[in-house]
């Protein structure tokens, strides 16, 4: 079993900086992609940022040029940092885990831009 705990979130005015970042723990040999998914209230939940064992990142395009996804595989930790934040950043963010076949996901931080 792997557990994912996000940590990091919080209010923040737009313009602002935060920084979350994931703790991946349990029976992990290597964890093939890992990456940061958001869901705002009534909306479907969107990707953020993936990022390969390799090093290899993909974002969503609203967050292209602000966000940056890195990750240190011999801790198993994910981060993102997020730069230029707006309100419609709001949002719970989801860590996710690719162990292929299966994935997992933490239990989500809350995420508060202020206008």
């Amino acid at each position: 079993q792997v557990q994912l705990v996000e940590s990091g979130g919080g209010l923040v005015q737009a313009g602002g900086s935060l920084r979350l970042s994931c703790a991946a723990s349990g029976s992990i040999f290597s964890i093939d992609i890992m990456g940061w998914y958001r869901q705002a209230p009534g909306k479907q939940r969107e990707l953020v940022a993936t990022v390969s064992h390799a090093g290899r990142t993909v974002y969503g395009d609203s967050v292209k040029g602000r966000f940056t996804a890195s990750r240190d595989n011999a801790k198993n930790t994910l981060f993102l940092q997020m730069n230029t934040l707006k309100p419609e950043d709001t949002a719970v963010y989801y860590c996710n885990a690719l162990i292929i076949p299966r994935a997992y996901w933490g239990q989500g931080t809350q995420v508060t831009v202020s206008s």
